[in-house]
């Protein structure tokens, strides 16, 4: 595979690309274009569903409040807030951002496919196959983190921000600013998730090693508690809900990067 990719001239390795990222491209734009056109869908059923009180997270929040003998305390009974437009495009605007952040969303798994395809022929035999299903795992981390930021990140923080009062300010939320919120958390919490493949890539170049990793657990503790409060408001459930699974992702990340290291070890044995 590496001898085949040595023959292609640099001209050619950039033609190559060009034509897959034309493809991820027409792909995520595909998409787009369907998704624009189902908008009572997207934004009645996912955009701004989690504002709605029957929104799965809140029943969910409720059984387990009622399930502790709570009563009501983790119960939302109100939305307290209005989503409003202030400009002549601003619908229009939300509806495009919104279709093409959907459109990369949901073609993440061929995107990164044709990103994984253009690197794969430059491995090693050996390599390609110790990484064989980067993409299927990848996709599987990703949808998990953005379902973790949409289900669980999200509703917190529109209830937090959005009942949150000073004085007798009351709060009317731009459409771009609410799209905005759920948005950069749902790719936020994505793109966190692909820590344990990070790791198995840099473990395998001999960047980070277990050994390292745990060496600096502490600091990573800090590093995430900085991360959660950035992508979440400032309330100690969300940065908790965030940080947790990140953690968590980090030992397994330890435990991915020891057998990395165990591997490379019995392969010079």
């Amino acid at each position: 595979m590496a001898d085949e990719t040595n023959d292609m001239s640099f001209l050619e390795h950039l033609e190559e690309l060009r034509f897959r990222l034309m493809k991820s491209v027409i792909a995520i734009i595909v998409i787009a274009i369907v998704l624009f056109y189902f908008k009572d869908l997207v934004f009645n059923d996912i955009i701004f569903a989690p504002r709605k009180l029957d929104f799965i997270s809140f029943r969910a929040w409720c059984w387990f409040s009622h399930t502790l003998n709570m009563g009501d305390a983790m119960c939302v009974t109100s939305v307290d807030y209005e989503i409003i437009n202030t400009t002549m495009l601003g619908k229009f605007t939300a509806h495009i951002i919104v279709s093409l952040i959907g459109g990369v969303i949901v073609s993440f798994p061929f995107v990164f496919w044709q990103f994984w395809s253009f690197i794969k022929p430059g491995l090693k035999m050996k390599e390609a196959k110790a990484v064989r299903g980067v993409t299927f795992y990848t996709s599987i981390l990703f949808f998990l983190g953005v379902m973790f930021g949409y289900f669980g990140i999200a509703p917190l923080s529109l209830q937090f921000l959005g009942n949150y009062e000073l004085a007798d300010v009351k709060s009317t939320i731009t459409i771009m600013s609410y799209m905005k919120l759920v948005a950069s958390i749902t790719l936020a919490t994505g793109i966190i998730f692909q820590l344990p493949v990070a790791v198995y890539f840099l473990s395998k170049i001999g960047i980070v090693t277990p050994q390292l990793l745990k060496r600096f657990r502490k600091h990573a503790l800090v590093v995430v508690l900085v991360i959660s409060a950035i992508i979440t408001p400032p309330d100690l459930t969300s940065q908790i809900m965030v940080s947790v699974p990140v953690l968590l992702l980090y030992e397994v990340s330890i435990v991915i990067s020891r057998r990395v290291q165990r591997a490379a070890m019995e392969d010079e044995a």
